[in-house]
């Protein structure tokens, strides 16, 4: 067994530290210190506003109170939803990883008297939800598919193993290794098989096995995992709960997106600690699929409202885009765990997708307001709510935004992987009393200059990878290492990092060049509400035309040219600076809500149409001023 951690050292993420089918490692989240204009105000808005106000939530709508009830401290009813525990143990698990990168006693104190309240409600036996309690205790575990027990358990876990990452305290570990065991007893080997409608134990329990090293925790994630799809099935054998067919078999993302997601995660970690390759081989094809035939240009999952889930290949709506705030996160969480098993960039691509153009939408530049749907396109209705009556978006992005720094380096057996770019200062062990403090200069997301200054290294060879993104064009990247051009080493295969290998001097420092052209994106003919029309990126970020900034037409009658030059301008919104981009277009001037549905074709592009100057903000940006029409796809009209 392995020996149980004290100390905050490793609160990674995600800690694949010792995993043995790992291509890298993690890095703490204690270990970066971000100091730009972009993340940086977004996690202390995290920790002072976002974090503080759904603790609020939290007791106004009685989450907590059903904890106190569960454990006789009060009476009455249990409140709301029967899975509300998970969104108490999502917030625990932000203000823990927020401790994790900035102590804060008052944050700390009231983290330890959640915990108290937690701690109470368990029963004897180890078993935890405040939903079955009282006349419920005979239903325990009577409808795996539907009630969400051990899914809650799971969110129970992962904010056990980062409360305990971040502070070294065992409140609430222990309380998660007795309802883990209390599991195992009842769904181990040689017990009923067992698994959950609502996939996220798997993950959890990976996590306690790496923090405690008792196997038994692992063996039931991959147990979960390998009962799906079984006859007779265990959840009904619905595609909906992933139950279909054998994980091992599948190839498509089906069914409700954020379960789906949250098992490839299951499976991934898995696969880190047993090398199980069937498991692998099931995560790439899944992984194609998504990217190839089911992923919103975003990086948002999830196209269908019923059911909250995963389509048809191509089947993409815009203004009925579910991509749920949650799906997108558990995207994250897959690919950074594809990462660190394969080494491949084209996990951090995605990362870096996902993070700016799927996640961030989902809070207000403010933080307290929500997006539990993403739609790419809205006529003006679709605005941020402060609270849900189902909460589940809410904590997952505070738990994301404050374990962020943790995402930016990994460590390989040679070197240091640098995934994203942001102005920051990392202290970095890549051997036992071995460590490198990189310094990023640079004003990304809005520019693609990034200098990365080694201000102290070991006396020996290391490697710097680092990711040249997807939407960079190769020949237009430069790099240069103390002022001398190093291009050439900027070869390589897509989807790989570019290695510079070399005896670092501390006070080195290495220039990467990624110029940020507008891009004007298309896409796959099948997508058929997108043909003929074209969406706008810059640099990571994709970009939509809304009312607020162009008052003088309907964003849904703009088109633009093919050939249309762009020009980059600094703004605000809510008081925080933006790039938007002012593109020369042309909108149409024959709508009349009154007039018919249908008409004939006039065949002319010009005849209905006149020049107009339009601008386009950072998708992640809108519905943060007066409400109107947006839209991300517009039509274009090919160049003479």
């Amino acid at each position: 067994m392995k020996s149980t951690q004290t100390s905050n050292r490793r609160a990674a993420v995600v800690d694949m530290t010792a995993s043995p089918y790992c291509t890298l490692r993690p890095v703490p989240v204690s270990a970066v210190r971000l100091t730009d204009d972009f993340w940086a105000p977004r996690i202390t808005t995290n920790r002072e506003a976002t974090i503080p106000s759904q603790l609020k939530h939290c007791e106004e709508t009685g989450r907590i109170d059903n904890f106190r009830r569960a454990s006789g401290k009060i009476t009455g009813e249990f409140v709301g939803i029967y899975f509300n525990d998970s969104d108490v143990y999502k917030w625990m698990e932000a203000a823990s990883w927020s401790l994790a990168a900035h102590p804060d006693a008052r944050l700390e104190a009231d983290l330890d008297a959640v915990i108290a309240e937690v701690a109470s409600a368990q029963e004897a036996d180890g078993y935890l939800d405040t939903y079955f309690t009282g006349d419920r205790i005979r239903l325990r575990f009577a409808n795996l598919k539907d009630m969400h027990e051990i899914y809650c358990a799971g969110h129970l876990f992962q904010a056990a193993v980062a409360h305990f990452r971040a502070t070294g305290k065992r409140t609430l570990l222990d309380v998660a290794l007795r309802l883990a065991d209390h599991l195992y007893d009842r769904f181990g080997p040689e017990r009923k098989p067992g698994a959950c409608g609502h996939e996220e134990a798997e993950m959890g329990l990976v996590e306690l096995y790496r923090v405690v090293g008792d196997r038994r925790y692992l063996d039931l994630a991959k147990r979960m995992i390998d009962v799906r799809g079984a006859k007779p099935p265990v959840l009904g054998g619905s595609p909906y709960h992933q139950d279909h067919q054998p994980f091992k078999d599948q190839d498509e993302m089906i069914g409700h997106a954020v379960r789906h997601l949250y098992l490839c995660c299951g499976a991934a970690d898995v696969v880190a600690e047993t090398g199980d390759t069937e498991l692998l081989q099931a995560l790439d094809r899944l992984w194609q699929n998504f990217t190839r035939k089911k992923m919103y240009v975003t990086g948002g999952a999830g196209s269908r409202w019923e059911g909250e889930a995963f389509g048809a290949d191509y089947e993409l709506p815009n203004t009925r885009a579910y991509t749920e705030t949650c799906a997108a996160i558990g995207s994250v969480m897959w690919n950074w765990r594809m990462l660190h098993l394969t080494g491949l960039a084209q996990y951090a691509d995605l990362i870096e997708l996902t993070l700016y153009n799927a996640i961030l939408p989902g809070i207000s530049l403010d933080g307290k307001s929500y997006f539990y749907q993403n739609p790419l396109a809205d006529r003006g209705k679709h605005r941020r709510e402060p609270w849900f009556g189902c909460a589940c978006c809410p904590p997952n992005v505070a738990r994301l935004l404050a374990s962020l720094p943790g995402y930016f380096y990994s460590t390989g057996d040679d070197g240091i992987a640098v995934h994203l770019y942001a102005k920051s200062t990392a202290q970095i062990e890549i051997n036992p009393g071995a460590s490198v403090t990189i310094r990023q200069e640079t004003d990304y997301p809005w520019s693609g200059d990034v200098a990365l200054h080694l201000d102290s290294v070991p006396d020996r060879e290391f490697t710097l990878y680092l990711r040249v993104p997807f939407w960079v064009d190769d020949e237009l990247v430069t790099l240069s290492v103390n002022g001398e051009d190093q291009t050439e080493a900027l070869t390589g295969e897509p989807g790989m990092y570019r290695a510079i290998r070399r005896q670092w001097v501390a006070g080195d420092t290495v220039e990467l060049s990624l110029p940020m052209p507008v891009e004007l994106v298309e896409s796959h003919p099948y997508v058929l509400n997108n043909r003929g029309r074209v969406a706008l990126q810059r640099g990571p970020l994709v970009y939509c035309f809304e009312q607020a900034d162009n008052p003088e037409f309907d964003p849904w009658d703009l088109a633009i040219g093919s050939g249309t030059q762009f020009k980059s301008e600094g703004i605000e919104i809510d008081g925080q600076s933006v790039i938007a981009i002012n593109v020369d277009g042309l909108t149409r001037t024959d709508v009349d809500p009154q007039d018919t549905l249908y008409s004939s074709y006039s065949g002319e592009w010009d005849e209905d149409f006149k020049p107009v100057s339009a601008r386009a903000i950072p998708y992640y940006a809108w519905a943060n001023r007066e409400a109107g029409p947006m839209v991300v796809w517009v039509p274009v009209r090919p160049q003479e």
